[in-house]
């Protein structure tokens, strides 16, 4: 019997010494993997970033590295202009970790992919204006960094966030106008008022406002409801007098002024589509 007793504890000490070995082993593997990730990333080798992390996490689900390596592939897939799979992967990390200590990245790296995402490869050459483009992804951002700012005001990507905040509402409010305008030369003269109201009622403090009203004065005018038309200019020249939609003696000379302007060779080469 005691025989067999020290052999079943030689057993279970050499086994225990296996699995400790093995252990080690496993978790050597995987910091090479990660380092070999983090490579990639120093040296700015993105795709191959994604792939290494990719990898990682398939091989090492449950590793002490399974965290960070998720957190780290949103910002190489955002890097490497993969913005969907950054946002889906943005998603998952909030999704399954939301009180890790920098959630706050992953909200921040989720609005910076869709705030890049519609950087068009024409808009590297062409003098493109970013308001006359789908801002679908620009509302995707401003929200994003709106979750951002709201939930963790003491981020420290709070700061930053809240200065494209600005830039982006600035943007879709120039939209707007845009589309108002569109509206004015179509003759949907209700639209056109309709979207003016929206902007001045929803984006204060935006340089479009001025614009915003403007097109207001001209498409009450234009549907003969004088009350409303004259209501808005009189906002329009108590507080913006020196609008260039407006003559020295404050009287109104239509919208159209705020398109008007020399065409450029592009604009006239691509029948007024670009420049």
């Amino acid at each position: 019997m005691r025989f067999i007793a020290i052999t079943l504890i030689t057993i279970f000490l050499s086994a225990c010494s296996s699995d400790e070995t093995a252990q080690d082993d496993i978790d050597a593997t995987e910091l090479k993997f990660y380092q070999s990730a983090q490579d990639s990333l120093k040296s700015s080798n993105f795709q191959q970033a994604v792939s290494k992390l990719q990898l990682l996490e398939a091989r090492f689900p449950f590793g002490r590295y399974a965290q960070q390596s998720q957190l780290e592939i949103i910002y190489a897939y955002y890097k490497s202009g993969q913005a969907e799979s950054a946002r889906a992967a943005a998603d998952r990390f909030i999704r399954l970790h939301s009180q890790h200590p920098n959630i706050d990245y992953a909200y921040y790296l989720r609005g910076m992919a869709s705030f890049e995402e519609d950087q068009s490869f024409l808009e590297q050459f062409l003098p493109l204006d970013p308001a006359t483009r789908d801002l679908g992804a620009a509302t995707d951002s401003f929200n994003d960094f709106y979750q951002l700012v709201s939930r963790y005001p003491n981020s420290k990507y709070a700061p930053d966030a809240q200065k494209r905040m600005i830039y982006l509402r600035n943007l879709l409010a120039q939209r707007e106008v845009n589309i108002a305008q569109y509206y004015i030369r179509r003759g949907a003269y209700v639209a056109a008022a309709n979207r003016g109201r929206y902007v001045f009622e929803s984006y204060q403090e935006t340089p479009s406002v001025p614009d915003a009203l403007a097109v207001m004065v001209e498409a009450y005018q234009l549907m003969d409801l004088t009350e409303l038309a004259e209501e808005s200019l009189r906002v329009l020249t108590s507080n913006y007098p020196e609008h260039k939609t407006l003559t020295k003696d404050g009287k109104f000379k239509g919208s159209r002024s705020l398109t008007k302007g020399d065409k450029s060779l592009l604009n006239i080469i691509t029948f007024g589509i670009f420049g």
